[in-house]
This record gives structure tokens, C-alpha cells and sequence, in this order.
């Protein structure tokens, strides 16, 4: 089929469409939701056989549902309305929850269900993990249901398939966009529990307006603290602030304490005017000299399993067959200078640990997605500090990061992409010996997207070695996602092990024992370690570095600032003024001759 995904942004959900329905053979094309008569101009461009809508904040216009079929996937159960499906039922403690495909009419998410897939709520996560994890692929689940009750020519869906629960359809309650009263945080009455709850129900967008220091912000990114750490404060009092440690600020609550990774101010306006007030950052940086006042509560790589800290380090399997993992869980896969030193000093640690094999596993949500765009951002506000030194200083650290793993030879190690990677953090992985993922990870691995960014981590050393230097190129141009079946098929990933993440932890720790244990390890190791140093004789990877640097140099310093400006719109959530060209292929159609072919 034709297919048209209309979608306010292309996010996660959206891509993730986007390489499934490619795979199946469909002809597939994007539009971002600009205007009414844009969307009007590419369904008459395109004349898709349906429109699907993974994720919009406006209504479908008439013009094109009455005369198209448009399907909307709403992140909630049949008969859940309205913007904030996620934040309620978050705020609810439900256990069970939904992806319902519906049609699109007049009133918002009031259509005929044509398909809807439940799935249970995991506890203590996010609703931005919860997002891009259990909705995502429920919403797999209901789109190949609703597609498969398509009929060509007709408005109306087919019978739903026994047992695909599909087939209903109900009004149902609005919500209303959750308030800020319903969010709010009382410090001297609500629980540990209750605080996590709605700081999750606000992650990612809008956050929990509060108060640090006497300065509104918006909180997000909360961890609970250790019964060791609670036990250090069990005398001070609710809402009090007690520690830090990494990018996070400890809070005492009414029973425990939470740790505050992340915040951003708020002054009660949209935006100062220089825009600094939507800048999301971690909590010791906005509030650097204050947190400085605070103790400082470093966590060790290897602790207690209720520990918080965005790296921990954990080994598994007997002696001389052993595996070690090193989980880097950073907020929103971005990756500070500060973070990527952090990494490398871990790796240059996990150097000295006695193991055969070593699992980096990045986070649950994101492996990685390379430098820190709003970090670099908030460089240009500083005094003496600007955001072309910040971007430099944070491309060497995460390159200082990417080169241990590179030339740690003396065991195998296997990037395990329990999330998604983008740009910078697709070659962090690339630089493990084996790369692995599930079925539902996206890659973008490119860089031009932002900005036509060159790209370092020694990728011009790693993509070729897999995929040589013709299918680099091409792919290095593409910008477009690809879904993990996808890379594997191209030769950038070496297997997909499981359906999704919940399998996905214990097969790739399976499979890493095995290795470890492997007959024929130490040969593999020596054959491992020789071509290493035939590659260095080849071309060093200084080489390599300094190159891809140069480059990159230009693109942070020289005459061409379209690196800064795709960045400013990126951190700021700048509207599109139009659809990219390489996601919109509609615009790119000659349209049908209507000239009469000769006799």
C-alpha cells in the first residue's frame, strides 16, 4: 500500500513505523504536521491508500479524513480521550494499559476502533520509557491489526479478526491536559512512592514545577535513594536538600529521599529572551554553586542492586570464564563531556577486572546518542565559554571513550543496544567486536541531520571494516532510520536476538557465557589482537582521529553554521517550517504524465 504517516514530529514511535512498514513492502512517505493545507498538498501529492497518524497534537482536517482513511494511534485503552493518556494513567497507578488505532473525525480521538493491543505497566518506569518500550510496540501490535481489516476503495474496516479485540468502539471519557496543580509535589506529605509517580508521569514533557533553592524549575529524571543513603539522613526534614552525586540533587520526602538528575528553570514565562529557561540540564549544573555547598555521595561501580548512579558495573560466570556488563544509563542517551570522561575512566577500570568477556550495554531506553546537544547549548551562556569550544571539548572526550574500547584486546567485548543509537553513539558501539540489539531498535547512524555534521568516534575506521567503503559512503548520506532486521541485513549489526528488551538482557548474558567459556577463546583472542596491530601498522587510529577531527572542526568553527543553527532548533523544540526532503518522498514524485502514449 500507500502509506502516509502524518506525525507532529518524527520520533521513536514514528521511526519505528516507519522501518516496519518499509520492510513489509509498503510504499511509505512522511509529513510533518505543519498546517492544514500542507497536509491537504501531500495527501493530494501522494494519494496515499491511508494516512496513519502515530503522533499528533491537531485535529486531521475534513478535507482529507472524510475522503481517506486516517488512523490515529492514542496511547490508552478503548474509550481513553484526550492529551494526557500516559500522565493519568500514570497518576493512577494502573497496571494494565493499551494502544488503541482509531478513526480519525471531528471530535479527538471519538473514531471507530480498528484495533487496540493491551500491555502491562512495568512499576517505577517513566512515562517516556514506558513510551518508547511498551507503547511502541503495542502500537506495532495495533497497526498490523488495523491494517490488516483495510479494504481498499472503502472508508469503513473490515470485521475484525477473532480474538484481535478490535472491533469496538465507544465515545469514552475526556481527560483534560493534566495541570500542574494535579502534579504538584507536597514535600512534607507525599511518599517516596507518590514523588517518583509524578516526576515519571512528567517525564520528558511537561516536568514538575517546584522549587530548588528558592528558583522555579521543572523536575525530572528522579531516582529513589538506598536504604543506606536514607538511613545517613533519617534526622533531616521533608523537602530538605541533602547531597548530590553525579548530575542529580538528593531530596528528602516524607519517608525517603530522591535524587533530582535533571531540571529546568522556570520563571513563568515560555522563554527568556535568549531562550535559556527551556534548557533542560542536570541539577548540579543549573545549580552548580549552590549543589557545590551540598556533600558529595559517590556510588562505586560495583554496589547494591538499590544504589542510584548512571554507571554500574556487575560481573557474572565462574573464574576464567567470566563476563562483565557496564550498563551507562545517562539521561536521554546524551552524552556530556563530563559523562563520556566518566565512561572512559570505567572502561580504563574494567581494564584491570579478570573477565573474558565484556558486555556494554548502554541504557534501558537509549545506548547512546552521542554528544550532549543541550550541554553544549548552555556553553554559549557561560562567560568565556562558547558553544564551538564545548562541542570540541565533548567530541574528544566521547572519542577518548570510544578509543578504549577500540584497543581493549585482551578480551571480546559486545555492545548490547537494549535502546535505540544515533549519530555518535551508533560508532560508540561499532567500536565493540560484537554488536547485538532486538527487534525493536532503531539506528539512525549518521550525523547530517544535524547540521551536515562530519561525524567522529573513528567511524571512518569501524563502518568500513563491516560494511566497506562504497556502503559506508551511501549510508553515511541516507539520514534515514533504520530498524535493527535492517542493519543486520546490511551487515552494521550481527544479530538480532529477541522480540524485545525484556528478553533481550538474558539472552545476550546468555550467549556472553558461553564465550566466555569457549574452547577455542584464547585463539580467538590472538587472532583479535594481531589484526588490531595490523591495522595500526595499516593506518593508525590517531590517523583516523585527526582527520575526522579536522573536519569536525569546520563544522564547530568555520564559515558554515548550520551545525549551530540545526542544534539551537533541535534543544528548543523549534517548529518545522517544512518536511525534511529524505523523509517527505512525496515531494520528491514526478507527477503521472497525462499524455496520450502512441499507438
Amino acid at each position: 500500500m500507500r502509506i502516509l504517516l502524518l506525525t507532529h514530529s518524527f520520533n521513536s514511535l514514528t521511526q519505528r513505523l516507519f522501518g516496519l512498514l518499509r520492510q513489509q513492502g509498503h510504499q511509505v512517505s512522511v509529513e510533518l504536521d505543519i498546517a492544514d493545507v500542507v497536509t491537504e498538498e501531500a495527501v493530494a501529492m501522494f494519494k496515499p491508500d491511508l494516512v496513519l497518524a502515530p503522533f499528533l497534537k491537531r485535529r486531521i482536517p475534513e478535507s482529507v479524513w472524510a475522503r481517506t482513511v486516517c488512523l490515529v494511534v492514542h496511547p490508552g485503552v478503548p474509550g481513553d480521550r484526550g492529551p494526557s493518556a500516559l500522565d493519568w494513567m500514570m497518576i493512577r497507578d494502573e497496571a494494565q494499559w493499551g494502544v488503541t488505532v482509531l478513526q480519525a473525525v471531528a471530535d479527538f480521538d471519538a473514531g471507530e476502533v480498528w484495533a487496540w493491543a493491551p500491555f502491562d505497566v512495568r512499576p517505577q518506569a517513566t512515562k517516556s520509557s514506558i513510551y518508547r518500550r511498551e507503547v511502541t510496540q503495542a502500537a506495532v501490535v495495533a497497526v498490523l491489526r488495523a491494517l490488516a481489516r483495510f479494504v481498499p476503495g472503502q472508508l469503513a474496516p473490515a470485521a475484525a479478526a477473532s480474538g484481535t479485540r478490535g472491533d469496538s468502539s465507544s465515545p469514552g471519557q475526556w481527560h483534560a491536559l493534566m495541570s500542574q496543580d494535579a502534579r504538584r509535589i507536597d514535600w512534607a506529605r507525599d511518599t517516596t512512592h507518590t514523588v517518583l509517580r509524578k516526576i515519571a508521569a512528567a517525564d520528558g514533557f511537561p516536568g514538575v514545577l517546584d522549587v530548588l533553592w528558592g528558583q522555579p524549575c521543572r523536575l525530572f529524571d528522579a531516582h529513589p535513594a538506598s536504604s543506606a543513603v536514607r538511613n545517613q539522613f533519617a534526622a533531616s526534614l521533608p523537602g530538605e536538600l541533602l547531597a548530590r552525586r553525579g548530575p542529580a540533587v538528593l531530596k528528602r520526602t516524607a519517608d525517603g529521599a530522591v535524587w533530582i538528575g535533571h531540571v529546568r528553570p522556570d520563571d513563568g514565562t515560555a522563554a527568556r529572551a535568549d531562550g535559556s529557561s527551556v534548557l533542560k540540564l542536570a541539577a548540579t549544573r543549573v545549580f552548580a554553586t549552590q549543589a557545590a555547598s551540598l556533600p558529595e555521595l559517590a556510588a562505586p561501580l560495583m554496589r547494591n542492586d538499590d544504589e542510584w548512579d548512571e554507571l554500574r558495573y556487575r560481573e557474572f560466570g565462574p573464574e576464567g570464564a567470566r563476563v562483565g556488563w557496564l550498563d551507562f544509563e545517562f539521561h536521554n542517551g546524551a552524552m556530556s563531556e563530563r559523562q563520556c570522561l566518566r565512561l572512559r575512566d570505567a572502561l580504563r577500570w574494567v581494564r584491570t577486572r579478570p573477565t573474558q568477556v565484556l558486555v556494554l550495554a548502554g541504557g534501558q531506553d537509549f545506548f547512546s546518542n552521542g554528544i550532549h546537544l543541550h550541554d553544549i547549548e548552555a556553553a554559549q551562556r557561560v562567560t568565556g565559554d562558547s558553544a564551538a569550544d564545548a562541542s570540541w571539548r565533548n567530541i574528544n572526550a566521547m572519542n577518548d571513550a570510544t578509543l578504549e574500547v577500540l584497543t581493549l584486546t585482551d578480551r571480546i567485548t559486545v555492545a548490547a543496544l537494549h535502546g535505540n543509537a544515533g549519530a555518535g553513539g551508533c560508532f560508540l558501539a561499532l567500536a565493540a567486536d560484537l554488536v547485538w540489539a532486538h527487534e525493536g531498535v532503531v539506528l539512525n547512524p549518521h550525523y547530517k541531520n544535524m547540521g551536515n555534521l562530519y561525524g567522529s568516534e573513528y567511524w571512518t575506521y569501524s563502518l568500513p571494516r563491516r560494511m566497506g567503503d562504497a556502503a559506508s559512503r551511501a549510508l553515511m548520506q541516507e539520514r534515514l532510520p533504520l530498524s535493527a532486521p535492517e542493519a543486520v541485513a546490511i551487515g552494521l549489526l550481527d544479530d538480532c536476538l529477541a522480540a524485545d528488551s525484556a528478553a533481550f538482557g538474558h539472552q545476550v548474558l546468555a550467549r556472553c557465557l558461553t564465550m566466555a567459556s569457549a574452547h577455542d577463546l584464547a585463539q580467538r583472542l590472538k587472532t583479535k589482537q594481531a589484526q588490531r596491530e595490523r591495522d595500526e601498522m595499516h593506518k593508525p587510529l590517531a590517523n583516523y582521529r585527526e582527520e575526522e577531527l579536522t573536519r569536525m572542526n569546520r563544522n564547530f568553527y568555520g564559515f558554515d553554521p548550520s551545525y549551530h543553527v540545526a542544534r539551537h532548533h533541535f534543544v528548543f523544540r523549534k517548529p518545522h517550517a517544512w518536511t525534511p526532503r529524505h523523509l517527505a518522498l512525496h515531494r520528491e514524485l514526478k507527477p503521472a504524465s497525462t499524455t496520450p502514449k502512441p499507438a
